[in-house]
Order: structure tokens, then sequence, then C-alpha cells
């Protein structure tokens, strides 16, 4: 079928069959899906991580109501890259978008129009769809969230953005739909609205809300009211502890509208951080991980990692097990019962010739199972990464860690999770098993489509891959 016969298909029917196809089997409805994204979080910096100085008391509570992930890591340690990985529940490494897209509208640096995007799935299943906030998947109309299966968008499409004085922000401006708007609110307080205003006009039908604060990412930026909770704390810890605190109210107003709309035991939320903190840029803490936002040790790919629904899963639980943020994608599926796609068998974007192209398979597994002991063995053997020229693969308590070109390290993160003493030459045969799952896993990747340094990166490949011959 040509793609715009396919597309246009599609858009009817979801609009023709929304009703029918978002109630379970019996005729129930099928629970929402909220998947809140915080940037550049801290990995100590919420209260069920031991913070002190700032109190998350609504991040806390999805915590005290859900399912805690303690092994919860994302897919890559800086920002645009990892969303790329959570929208397609696939390492984006196989499809190129391996660095962070730029700060203009540069029309081929952007999600791959190729891959599927989790709204596409949700839309195709009958939901109603919107995103709020932080895009930063490319900037050029094709890339735009209305083009990826979002229904509705207010945000920014960059990187970054300012909270307060908007109008003079150089990296673009704040859109609804495609149309730019004047901003006079906060910005963290205004993504927090429009959340809210998103689930009032949707509660009457299952919905999938991606809210992507930008906060605590730079500019450090708060308006008073935020800054008075925190007269004891100086500098720019002062000023990220009220940026943490607006977010945290966000995500509080959002719990409260569901709640006041009867939909907070049926709604599935999660709560992630698209990296590691960066601490000399933010203020942030990572605690007893080392290193930051950027590397592949655990201070730039652990992140803060909750799961709640509910009318389903148990409250106050811990999961030890690695889990990734590639996995919200399939548990969302699952949860939704568009069972198919989870085996990758929903249409997928195709600009070259017009067709419909084959099936993918996911890299993401579905939770659920797992959270609700139905399944005892882990979710994954083993996860992988690869940031240019640093390589990473972690199983069991097993970690090997390629820092930059040429070196190797082994850690055993059960005895030492600030990735402290290296055991490579201690346990050559656990670092050679992992260093060699990693470049078989290498193999299957796209090289980047934009970005990094080629040279180095390509040498450091070569190196590993070789020991899997």
């Amino acid at each position: 079928m040509p793609r715009r016969g396919f597309l246009a298909a599609l858009a009817g029917g979801v609009a023709a069959g929304r009703l029918g196809a978002a109630e379970a089997e019996g005729g129930a409805r099928k629970p929402n899906v909220v998947v809140i994204v915080a940037d550049d979080l801290g990995y100590a910096d919420i209260g069920v991580h031991g913070c002190k100085d700032i109190p998350t008391p609504h991040i806390d509570s999805l915590a005290a109501g859900g399912v805690r992930f303690t092994n919860g890591y994302v897919s890559c340690p800086v920002c645009s890259p990892t969303r790329a990985g959570l929208l397609t529940g696939r390492y984006q490494q196989r499809f190129g978008h391996e660095f962070n897209t730029g700060p203009g509208p540069d029309g081929d640096v952007g999600l791959p129009l190729t891959e599927t995007t989790l709204a596409d799935r949700m839309k195709a299943a009958g939901y109603a769809t919107g995103m709020v906030g932080k895009w930063h998947l490319g900037a050029a109309p094709k890339f735009h969230p209305l083009q990826r299966g979002f229904g509705e968008f207010f945000g920014f499409l960059g990187g970054a953005h300012s909270y307060m004085n908007m109008a003079g922000d150089r990296r673009g401006g704040i859109l609804r739909g495609t149309e730019a708007v004047a901003e006079p609110e906060y910005l963290t307080d205004a993504l927090a609205r429009e959340a809210v205003a998103f689930i009032g006009r949707h509660e009457k039908e299952p919905f999938f809300l991606y809210l992507t604060f930008n906060a605590v990412h730079t500019p450090l930026q708060a308006p008073a009211k935020y800054l008075e909770r925190f007269p004891n704390l100086k500098g720019n810890r002062r000023t990220y502890a009220a940026m943490l605190s607006a977010m945290d109210d966000g995500i509080g107003a959002v719990l409260k509208k569901l709640r006041d709309a009867g939909l907070e035991r049926d709604t599935l939320i999660f709560f992630i951080s698209d990296n590691g903190g960066p601490p000399q840029a933010n203020a942030s803490s990572n605690g007893p991980l080392r290193a930051s936002k950027g590397t592949v040790y655990e201070g730039g790919i652990r992140v803060p990692f909750i799961l709640q629904w509910k009318a389903q899963l148990p409250a106050g639980k811990t999961f030890d097990q690695p889990v990734i943020s590639l996995d919200i994608l399939p548990t969302a599926l699952a949860a939704a019962g568009a069972g198919s796609a989870v085996g990758g068998v929903s249409p997928r974007r195709d600009t070259r010739d017009g067709d419909v192209p084959p099936t993918i398979a996911l890299d993401g597994v579905d939770l659920l199972p797992f959270v609700k002991g139905e399944k005892a063995t882990a979710p994954h053997e083993v996860l992988f990464w690869r940031f240019g020229a640093q390589a990473a693969a972690r199983k069991g308590h097993w970690k090997f860690v390629q820092p930059r070109a040429g070196v190797s390290e082994l850690y055993d993160l059960a005895a030492d999770i600030g990735e402290s003493k290296n055991l490579a030459a201690e346990k050559p045969e656990a670092l050679t098993d992992l260093s060699n799952a990693w470049a078989k896993w290498a193999v299957e990747l796209k090289d980047p489509l934009w970005g990094g340094r080629q040279g180095p990166l390509q040498r450091a490949r070569q190196r590993l891959k070789g020991r899997a011959k």
C-alpha cells in the first residue's frame, strides 16, 4: 500500500474506531499511560534515593505507590539518543542516532523517519496522544512531534530552553502544535499546566501523555517563590533545588488531576531521567555513583526509574535486576493491550518508496510479568552501551567499561557501586566474556548519522570487534 494511503487509512481508522480500539476485552477501558522524563536529574537528588536537602514528595509518592528499579538505566549518557531509544524501544545506535541533535533546524538531523515511535503505536491502538515539553529529536518540520504520532504538542524542539524571559531565547520559541506562542509563565509551571489540561481534555478516553520537563537542565533559573523554599542552600545548589522543587510540584499537579478525574488507579506512570546529572553544570549530585552525564560509568547512565500502576502492581516494591529505558515502550504497549506491536509488527514509516516496510524486533522487554513475580528470571541477559569511543556492557553484577580507546575496565557492581576497583587483571575471563558480547552486539549497529570524532571512534570499535572473531 502506498505510504500516503496507509497513513490516511490509519488516521481514519483511529478516528472512527478509537472507542472500540481503546477498550479491553469485556468492554473495560484500557489504562492511560503517562511517561514523565526529567532532564539531567542527579541520581541522588530525590528523597527515595536519600536526598536530604531537596524534598521531592510527589516523585517519592510514585515509588511509595509503585515499583522503584534500583538498577534502572538509560541507553545513553546524553539527552537526545536516550529519547530516541525510549520512544522506539530499540538501541538508538541501530538507526544511527548515537549523538545529540544540534540546536538548528538541520533537515537531516533527527529521529530517522524509518522508526516507529511509541506515540505512533499508541495512536494506532486507539489512544489520544499528546506531548508536553522538550522534544530534542529533530527541529525540521518532518521530525516534528505532530509528524511522529502525537496528536497534540506544547513545548520546544531543541535540547535546552530558557525558563524565564523566553521571548528572547535564541534557541527557538515555545510552540503549541506548529505555532509559536508567547508564554509568560515559568516554563516548568507552564508544562505542568499543559499536561493537566491535556488530561482534562481526554479524561473520557484512554490517553498517552509524554511529559518531558527540561528541568533541571541548564540554564539555572528559578523564580523567587521556589528559591524561598531553600534559604539554607547557596549558589547553584539553591537554584537547582528550586528548579527540582518546581518540577516535583508539577508532577504533583498531574497526579492530583488523575486522582480528581478518578483515573489514578488505571494509569500506568513512568518516571525517569534522561541521563545522569552533570554536577559541574547544574550542581546536581549522583551520590555514590562514579562520574556524570556524558560517560558510560554509572553516574552517566544509572538514573531514577519508577513505575506505578495501582490497579495492577504492588506498592512500595523495589526491583533489583537491571532494566533500561528501552523497556518503557513494550511495557506500555503490553498494558494497553497492543500486544501485536510489542513484537514489532506495527507498521513503521518509510520515506524511500512509499511502501510499508517489514517488521522489526525490539530491544526492550515488557517489565510487567517481572515486577508481578510471574517471571523469576532477569529481564535482560546483558545490557549494552556505545557512545562514540566509549563502550560498556552489564551482565549480572559484572560491568565492562571502555572509557576511551585502548582502555578496558571491569567492575563488580554488587560490591563496588562506585566503580572504584578495576578487576580487569584479576578477572580476565569475565572481562573477555563481556567485551566479546559487546563486540558481537556492536556488529549489528550503524555508524552515527551525525556527530562524533570518527577516527578515534572507529579505531576503538575495531579493537573490540576483533575480539569477537
